[in-house]
């Protein structure tokens, strides 16, 4: 059969994201109950979505017949007051994800460069990939130190575009407002920064957003789904202090990328403080008790300088490796990302959410069953 070709071979033959299992086919295919299983590789909220998102979206009316505003204004205005920024300092996305896509494409032309490291949060290669944008990568160091040295150093190449991303998808580290400088000065004019802060609210800091002011070339991406509980509403957002950044972003944008439901859903959440506040409770409670139990095993390690509500599974026996435990924790009703699946990270190594105590429980009963019985 003949069929017209794609434009790129990368669309077919490119690197593609594997989400984290949903719930429902581990159940399934093991036989285990839904309320059982715990799921750790989304790294979604441990309590659900913002009460004054779920609030605000019972008591409107949804207008399903009407287009929404087609820059999001009111998601907009909401985000703008909340973090002191005019309006056309924000941009709006379906998810990050789709703000990300709207980055490469309106600040880096076919056959150009993006910075970014090695590993990262598998979206940026992939859409650079696809797009036919040129990926630049800077490996990480011991422990997946940021080594921003050589980061750094390769911003003497000017590439079109920088992304940084703390805490860091998939090792949780943090840069310090000193790193984050030293990044932005080092970056010629002409490269956009892009500070990804999809994780910020779990580092139990404030972020780099002041930085805004400082940089006319950095633009600050952050997301509902996380501390938020917003992952199935789809909202994130990008702000720079220069409305010359946003503009494009706006132009290029899917015209209605933003339905009434996602721009009232995210402009209540936006002000839910104690929402994020208890998350993040939950996650340090969380991070302190794994720790502490998996410093007693002898088959995995948790990688220090985790800031975010996920941390790094290593697995020290040689006997083993992450598809193996992947699966072994599947058949015990624990879902997490296998590292083979996150291109950098690879086979020694495990991405795990931080949720509510039994699910970690649940992660750590299994860990030593499978550490005692040596899944092959």
């Amino acid at each position: 059969m003949t069929v017209p070709q794609v434009s790129s071979r990368a669309l077919v033959e490119g690197p593609v994201y594997v989400p984290g299992l949903p719930r429902e086919y581990v159940a399934a295919k093991y036989g285990i109950p839904l309320d059982d299983i715990a799921k750790l590789g989304s790294a979604e909220n441990p309590h659900g979505p913002s009460p004054k998102a779920v609030e605000a979206l019972a008591k409107m009316d949804p207008k399903l017949d009407i287009y929404p505003d087609w820059t999001a204004r009111p998601l907009r205005e909401a985000i703008a007051k909340r973090y002191g920024f005019d309006p056309d300092c924000v941009v709006c996305g379906s998810g990050e994800t789709e703000v990300i896509s709207l980055v490469i494409r309106a600040f880096c032309g076919v056959g150009e460069s993006i910075l970014m490291h090695d590993p990262c949060f598998p979206i940026y290669r992939i859409f650079s990939t696809v797009e036919g944008r040129v990926p630049m990568l800077v490996r990480m160091g011991e422990d997946f130190d940021p080594v921003v040295d050589a980061y750094v150093a390769r911003l003497a190449e000017k590439p079109r575009i920088a992304f940084i991303t703390s805490p860091h998808n998939p090792t949780g580290r943090l840069l310090d407002e000193t790193e984050v400088r030293r990044i932005c000065d080092a970056a010629d004019r002409e490269t956009l920064v892009v500070l990804d802060e999809a994780y910020i609210h779990y580092s139990e800091t404030d972020g780099m957003m002041h930085l805004l002011r400082e940089y006319d070339n950095l633009i600050v991406l952050r997301t509902f789904s996380k501390a938020y509980g917003l992952a199935g509403l789809r909202v994130g957002f990008g702000i720079a202090a220069n409305p010359d950044l946003i503009r494009p972003l706006r132009n290029i944008k899917p015209t209605w990328n933003m339905g009434h439901l996602q721009m009232a859903g995210g402009a209540a959440a936006v002000f839910d403080d104690e929402h994020v506040n208890r998350a993040v409770a939950t996650v340090v409670a969380s991070k302190a008790m794994v720790e502490a139990a998996m410093a007693k095993m002898n088959a995995f390690r948790m990688v220090p300088g985790c800031r975010s509500n996920f941390f790094l599974t290593e697995i020290l026996d040689p006997d083993l490796d992450s598809t193996a435990v992947f699966n072994g924790l599947l058949e015990r009703g624990v879902i997490v990302k296998d590292g083979t699946d996150i291109e950098g990270l690879g086979p020694r190594y495990l991405r795990v959410d931080l949720n509510l105590q039994k699910h970690m429980e649940r992660f750590l009963g299994a860990l030593r069953d499978i550490e005692m019985s040596k899944v092959a």
